[in-house]
């Protein structure tokens, strides 16, 4: 998936969601909390909110498209190359981390796709 695909979809996914920045690079954002940023040093991907339980999971399972570095030890942030994760999992996981950093209302406002009448 692209960032701008990624960004396109949360934007249209989640209230109060949008591009921004962070640390000078590309950041989703939900009422200013940071979702998740692009990486632009030597390592890459998207630096993504998750719970510490996700974050072991993820990086320890056998998909290479998630792992960490030192820099992220002690921080609640997996990495993601983008190109090499599945795209309804990389969803699934961004959602994760919107319901983690969005404020109480905002979250009580929005209605999974799930749940939402045709």
């Amino acid at each position: 998936m692209e960032w701008d695909e990624l960004v396109s979809w949360a934007g249209s996914t989640f209230p109060d969601t949008e591009e921004s920045t962070s640390y000078g690079t590309p950041a989703l954002k939900v009422k200013g909390k940071l979702v998740g940023r692009l990486r632009t040093d030597a390592e890459g991907a998207l630096a993504l909110r998750c719970s510490a339980d996700d974050k072991v999971a993820l990086v320890e399972g056998d998909d290479p498209a998630y792992f960490t570095t030192p820099h992220y030890d002690g921080y609640d942030y997996v990495l993601v190359h983008l190109h090499r994760a599945d795209a309804a999992e990389l969803r699934e996981l961004v959602t994760d981390a919107w319901l983690l950093v969005a404020p109480t209302r905002v979250r009580q406002s929005w209605t999974p796709p799930s749940e939402r009448s045709s």
